[in-house]
């Protein structure tokens, strides 16, 4: 692998990594001011729990998808899978 396209790889996953990091800072603040928001003008009815269980998915995810699953995903595998279509159109 050469220096560029390491470099370039690097870059991608920094990129990713702060991608999330800043969908973390967002999920945060703004789930404090649905908490806020719902404390003040309707304290009967909880409903901010449900922005947040169902944001709080999709930031699992996003989590998953950067830390766990980045090697797995890398640009590499598109290329397989096309070599293996193509493998699989000539039988």
């Amino acid at each position: 692998m050469s220096e560029d396209e390491l470099y370039r790889k690097a870059e991608k996953r920094v990129d990713d990594k702060i991608g999330f990091y800043r969908h973390l800072y967002s999920f945060i603040s703004v789930n404090i001011i649905f908490f806020v928001m719902n404390l003040v003008f309707s304290p009967g009815e909880w409903w901010f729990y449900w922005i947040t269980a169902l944001w709080g998915i999709g930031l699992i995810f996003h989590f998953l998808r950067t830390f766990v699953f980045s090697r797995k995903l890398d640009e590499g595998t598109r290329d397989r899978m096309i070599e293996k279509e193509m493998e699989k159109m000539k039988k």
